[in-house]
């Protein structure tokens, strides 16, 4: 009798914590099955069926999807798929969104065919956005169409970018020197009122050369608050662009990433001696 109780304890004992153990094995699974469906989600390199494609283009109220088709359009255009076209319209109707970030992202996917006029036309209006960050893409795009309109834009992604206050305050940095900073980071907060605040972000990846506004201090509307050095990739693009269509102009901000710039790979420095190269030989031409 007390053999088998003991037994039938042991039997009720497991059976108690049966679904506790499953709950356990169960909980790591759904947590990574949900990190997965969520970078799946997010992934640009996701390929998208052409329904979402269409979807993703034309309904922009979820960025990142509008995003992620312009990314996947500008890869079948790349590589020459000609099926690309049929959304041609809505990559110039991006180029005209009051939102920069699909107007920078559309000029970029424009340049990947140099072949089609009205995307030359709209980035000639594009290489005076107001935003920074659609100037430059356009200038780099415009480089492919082999127009020089785009020069004293990519003269400007070589050179340190000031940043200044879109509105008056009192502000407070969020970055100091010479921290990194990225495209779309945040680096300092105006307190326009008790009740209303205002971030700065940066427009372009690289670091902070000097903070130029006193932290806490006031500041008014088109001050400059920070000169911010511009990064590799922006400064290793705008050389290879200028090796397409630069002039003499160009020339002394080349040769400064020539004799080597502090901070700068040799990649860059490389890249640099054959745009200046590129640049005397069409001057010789």
């Amino acid at each position: 009798m007390l053999r088998k109780a003991n037994s039938d304890f042991r039997t009720s004992s497991l059976d108690s914590r049966s679904p506790r153990n499953t709950f356990i094995v169960i909980v790591p699974i759904l947590v990574v099955l949900i990190t997965f469906l969520f970078w799946y989600q997010t992934w640009f390199g996701r390929p998208l069926s052409d329904r979402e494609m269409g979807q993703y283009l034309s309904d922009t109220s979820v960025p990142h999807k509008t995003q992620h088709a312009l990314a996947q359009l500008s890869n079948r255009m790349e590589h020459g798929d000609g099926t690309a076209r049929r959304w041609y319209p809505e990559i110039i109707a991006l180029a005209q969104n009051k939102e920069p970030r699909f107007r920078s992202m559309a000029a970029w996917v424009m340049g990947q065919d140099n072949h089609f006029e009205e995307f030359h036309e709209m980035l000639r209006r594009l290489v005076d956005d107001p935003a920074p960050l659609v100037r430059w893409n356009a200038a780099l795009a415009l480089a492919r169409f082999s127009d020089p309109a785009g020069e004293p834009q990519l003269q400007a992604m070589l050179q340190p970018f000031t940043l200044t206050a879109p509105r008056a305050g009192t502000l407070k940095f969020r970055l100091k020197e010479p921290d990194g900073v990225q495209s779309g980071d945040i680096v300092a907060r105006i307190n326009v009122s008790d009740v209303q605040s205002l971030d700065v972000v940066s427009p372009l990846s690289g670091k902070i050369a000097r903070l130029t506004a006193k932290d806490g201090g006031p500041t008014g509307a088109g001050e400059a608050i920070a000169v911010i050095e511009p990064g590799e990739t922006q400064v290793f693009e705008a050389l290879r662009a200028l090796v397409l269509i630069g002039h003499s102009e160009s020339l002394p901000e080349v040769e400064r990433f020539a004799a080597g710039v502090p901070g700068m790979p040799e990649r860059v420095r490389e890249q640099a001696l054959l745009t200046a190269q590129a640049i005397r030989q069409r001057a010789n031409r």
